[in-house]
């Protein structure tokens, strides 16, 4: 069986999937941004080996987080769930792409990584990206294009883990609102598929997944020129390099 943190797991996509992955043996790590948070994910799912708390937002806490994450010992699956949606600009690039930028970064080097995306990403601008970038620009878009972004450098420079992104679907979350349109079944299966998973679709690298299935994405996540410039303005604001 295997180990695996989930971040942003106190509810939402993330506590679903965590409570699946215990259901079928899994050691699973659950994440949540307060004290008060991470009680009431470890109520709600029975079974879970543990719940550390970090705000994502600070940059110290996250790093604090990563260590850790590396303390408990080695993950076979890192699952980047956490997320936030219409907030300040510098709050969501601090969480949807900084964030899961110095948790990979720090963190020892799971057999697989799964990064949540959105469809959204296709609005993302990606003439944003360069070394002067103002984190006050980012929308919920670029950071979503930003993160697939992530995850395609890191499968290119880690060719030994599977790394992948998907788009959960528009799902009745909290964040979505319960007037969302798709199954929320559906919004976490794809996770949990490419994170323990023996098929031969589940163990690739690079790629974009909507329900199981690789979906259509922003060619422009696919230029290395701006994957390194991402990582270079990451690195510059956390002041963490991404090793090989």
């Amino acid at each position: 069986m295997a180990r695996i943190f989930i971040t942003g797991s106190a509810d939402g996509l993330g506590q679903l999937a965590a409570k699946q992955l215990v259901a079928q043996g899994h050691r699973v790590v659950l994440h949540a941004r307060n004290a008060e948070r991470a009680k009431l994910a470890m109520d709600n799912v029975p079974g879970a080996d543990n719940a550390l708390v970090a705000d994502l937002s600070n940059i110290e806490e996250t790093k604090k987080l990563a260590a850790e994450v590396s303390a408990i010992g080695q993950f076979d699956v890192i699952i980047h769930n956490a997320g936030v949606y219409q907030v300040a600009a510098n709050l969501t690039f601090a969480v949807n792409t900084l964030a899961p930028y110095i948790l990979t970064a720090l963190i020892h080097k799971p057999k697989r990584i799964i990064y949540l995306s959105s469809e959204l990403h296709m609005g993302g601008n990606p003439d944003l990206i360069n070394l002067d970038y103002k984190i006050d620009r980012t929308s919920y878009s670029d950071s979503k294009m930003q993160v697939l972004m992530l995850c395609k450098a890191v499968a290119r420079k880690w060719p030994e883990v599977f790394s992948n992104a998907v788009d959960p679907g528009w799902v009745p979350t909290k964040m979505g609102g319960q007037g969302a349109p798709d199954n929320l079944e559906e919004g976490f299966q794809t996770q949990i598929w490419l994170a323990v998973s023996d098929d031969q679709q589940a163990r690739v690298s690079g790629r974009y997944f909507h329900h199981l299935k690789e979906a259509k994405y922003l060619a422009a996540t696919d230029d290395i020129h701006l994957q390194e410039k991402l990582l270079a303005i990451c690195e510059q604001l956390s002041g963490i390099p991404f090793l090989k």
